[in-house]
């Protein structure tokens, strides 16, 4: 074992700490219909609800857990990090939640809403055109002033913070066959998957990417880390282009598989959420359902299985546009 993989020791700990800032998000039972003719009637689903968290997505458990592990001298400094939305949020809160500064690199492309979510926390926002500019930028801030950076997905605090929703749904589910999750950078996967694991050995836990962005599915199949050429898929909190030596180690000894899913299968997913369970999500939210509905159909069919809804932050007409495109590919 990696000595720096958490321990449930170090997971319980972890939830201990975020206890007073975060949210406990609720794992409820679903009946859907369309994944009841999918898989049989006698699977049963239920759905972690992590869009209620604070920030609206998974993403503050880790940026807090960074945060919360600041000496003094670190948050008079303060903190950066990089991001296309739903990690600039978590690190403004995380950051504003320990009394530190925070300059948050954001990249061009960042859906608005998620733009002014951060600002509105008291970040100071600066706008990078694209992704090598904006760690370059940060990095110069930690060497030139000092700044904390907090990694989107990378790291042992990001896996002792994601590790927390984890224990969560083992310990609100007992006996589960499978937990289906999506992987951007693999920050959620693999923290989320070592929990389980730990508590219930036996369950599977199955990654979802989307096909315009399989960074640790390829990493899974070469052995190693990947960087992608090139990303193209609607789901903007899945397109990390690479996955990172940590991350990928440890989605590698506990995730059991790794799944692609289209943006109209996501689309179509985000519909079927929409009217069967009345959320309304963001496309990465949508993709564990996605898997379930397509490539992991066969391995879900009369399982008790836990589909992780990460996340929400998506502005109302991009929203529905996507709906709309889903509908059509439901129906």
């Amino acid at each position: 074992m990696n000595k720096n993989w958490p321990t449930l020791s170090d997971i319980r700990a972890t939830q201990a700490l975020l206890a007073p800032h975060v949210v406990r998000t609720p794992t409820v039972p679903w009946v859907s219909p369309t994944l009841e003719r999918l898989l049989g009637n006698d699977a049963k689903l239920f759905l972690k609800l992590e869009l209620f968290q604070v920030t609206g997505t998974f993403k503050a458990r880790g940026a807090l857990t960074w945060a919360l592990s600041l000496t003094p001298e670190q948050k008079g400094r303060g903190i950066t990090a990089v991001s296309a939305g739903n990690h600039a949020i978590a690190a403004a809160f995380a950051a504003k939640a320990v009394g530190a500064p925070a300059k948050i690199i954001v990249l061009k492309s960042a859906n608005p809403l998620r733009l002014a979510m951060a600002r509105d926390l008291g970040a100071d926002i600066v706008i990078a055109e694209n992704g090598p500019e904006g760690f370059a930028i940060a990095d110069r801030l930690v060497k030139e002033e000092g700044l904390t950076f907090i990694h989107p997905f990378d790291g042992p605090n990001v896996a002792r913070g994601t590790g927390t929703l984890g224990a969560e749904i083992a310990d609100d589910v007992p006996d589960l066959d499978a937990v289906v999750v999506a992987v951007g950078g693999g920050g959620l996967a693999s923290g989320m998957a070592r929990a389980i694991k730990l508590l219930q050995p036996t369950c599977k836990v199955y990654g979802v990417e989307p096909v315009g962005a399989p960074k640790m599915r390829r990493s899974f199949d070469e052995g190693a880390p990947v960087k992608l050429d090139r990303i193209d898929t609607i789901a903007d909190s899945l397109a990390p282009p690479m996955s990172l030596p940590y991350g990928f180690e440890l989605a590698r000894a506990h995730m059991d598989d790794i799944v692609l899913v289209d943006d109209d299968a996501m689309c179509a997913a985000l519909a079927l959420l929409q009217t069967e369970a009345k959320l309304a999500v963001e496309p990465a939210a949508a993709a564990a359902t996605a898997a379930a509905m397509g490539p992991l159909r066969e391995r879900l069919a009369g399982k008790r299985v836990c589909l992780v809804i990460c996340g929400a932050n998506i502005d109302a007409e991009t929203y529905g546009a996507l709906l709309a495109r889903g509908r059509r590919n439901l129906a």
